[in-house]
């Protein structure tokens, strides 16, 4: 089975509980540590020893993650230790968050410039793709000097690539035919 199609049902449920906790941002933040702690190859080799029970690997994680953790994320967590479904902690989350960012109404924004966007332009790119998509967004930008210019904004299956390099390859394709 695909890791989304194990994944979404747990994150579903672990969604709705959050939702009816009041809880959306601490059940975000405690899902990404779990989620962090199961990437190490330590846990991971913990993970994959068929000789612990699911209760023993549920100990043996929580104890890792031992401090910051509710008791409802603590169940969470020997569900799927029990189910064993722990490693698909790192999909969960990402479920979680997308559901999180859909009740909340914000979309993320991915923007890749040939240079880093000051505070202004960060500013005018967001009001432009609030206006466009109709919700508020959460800018997540990088640097790619390869673009020589201009900007590639991805948002969900929207992309737009105003930049120079694309607008070159664009000239030279027309050229060539």
């Amino acid at each position: 089975m695909e890791l989304t199609t194990c994944a979404r049902p747990y994150a579903k449920a672990a969604f709705e509980y959050a939702c009816k906790a009041s809880a959306l941002s601490e059940w975000a933040q405690m899902l990404l540590l779990c989620s962090s702690v199961t990437q190490t190859d330590k846990v991971q080799e913990m993970l994959a020893n068929p000789g612990l029970s699911g209760a023993q690997q549920a100990d043996l994680f929580l104890g890792l993650c031992e401090g910051p953790l509710d008791r409802h994320v603590e169940n969470f967590i020997r569900v799927l230790s029990d189910n064993r479904r722990i490693t698909l902690l790192p999909e969960i989350e990402r479920l979680f968050v997308k559901l999180k960012a859909e009740e909340e109404r914000v979309q993320e924004v991915e923007v890749t410039s040939a240079f880093p966007l000051s505070d202004e332009q960060q500013g005018k790119l967001a009001e432009k793709m609030k206006a466009r998509l109709g919700c508020s967004v959460r800018l997540n930008t990088g640097v790619d000097s390869d673009l020589i210019g201009g900007v590639i904004v991805k948002a969900g299956d929207l992309v737009i690539d105003g930049s120079l390099k694309a607008r070159l390859t664009k000239l030279a394709d027309t050229m060539m035919s």
